[in-house]
């Protein structure tokens, strides 16, 4: 049984806090972080949101446990690729479409993350794989479906040469994802990702090694724009330091 608090908006399970408010300050449930989790602890926190929010994503969750909470759950999709367990759908279409570009076929778990990360938050996702620079034909072959992608995220590894390329074909936003695929120096990501935040190419932004996920909720919340417009005023923080009398 969950203990809840603050008018049904925090469900304590003990061990979790679910933020059941999170929906209605940026539209979207929380997202359980599976990775240090036993799969007992995240059936508790899925029954939490279902009941609560009619759906759930699960990232970096491994077979074994996804298969334990699939027992609690049934009718859950799990991908061994992209480690994700996800139950419902979003209650919209987001408009617009993100292309998800991979570098490498080593990279495609990260993209795939990504990918149906998106998904599940209701956006359309055009997927492009294997085209990284050691053949630029195999990308320049795809030009013209690049550039009508409204959002762009592009994975890649080794020393992460391939969203600045693909960011100077572009005019819309480019969203970086480096992988921790590669030899010895490319130090489990650590050289691509330094390599993206030095990029020449203007319209490109960075996530953390490995975060398809943060790439994703990044290019719907930029979707997320077009959908419900910039805020008319901004918003009221009750602890605002700009309030009279504060």
């Amino acid at each position: 049984m969950s203990e809840h608090s603050d008018n049904e908006r925090i469900a304590d399970l003990g061990f979790a806090r679910v933020d059941h408010d999170r929906e209605a300050r940026n539209g979207v449930p929380e997202v359980i972080f599976g990775e240090g989790k036993r799969a007992e602890q995240i059936s508790a926190i899925v029954t939490c949101l279902r009941e609560r929010h009619r759906r759930a994503l699960v990232t970096r969750l491994d077979a074994e446990r996804a298969e334990c909470v699939l027992r609690d759950h049934p009718g859950g999709t799990y991908d061994p690729a992209s480690r994700l367990l996800r139950w419902g759908e979003a209650p919209g279409r987001l408009p617009g479409r993100v292309a998800v570009i991979c570098a490498g076929t080593s990279d495609l778990p990260v993209a795939e993350e990504a990918a149906q990360t998106l998904e599940w938050l209701g956006v359309e996702v055009a997927r492009l794989s294997d085209v990284g620079v050691a053949g630029l034909d195999r990308l320049l072959a795809h030009r013209t479906a690049i550039a009508r992608a409204d959002v762009l995220i592009v994975v890649a590894g080794m020393e992460g040469a391939l969203p600045s390329v693909v960011t100077g074909l572009v005019r819309n936003p480019v969203i970086a994802v480096p992988t921790s695929v590669g030899y010895g120096a490319s130090l489990q990501g650590v050289t691509a990702l330094l390599g993206m935040l030095s990029a020449c190419a203007t319209g490109m932004s960075v996530v953390n090694i490995d975060n398809g996920f943060g790439a994703a909720w990044q290019a719907a919340s930029i979707l997320g724009l077009v959908a419900h417009g910039v805020n008319p005023a901004p918003v009221d923080f009750s602890h605002n330091a700009d309030a009279p009398g504060s």
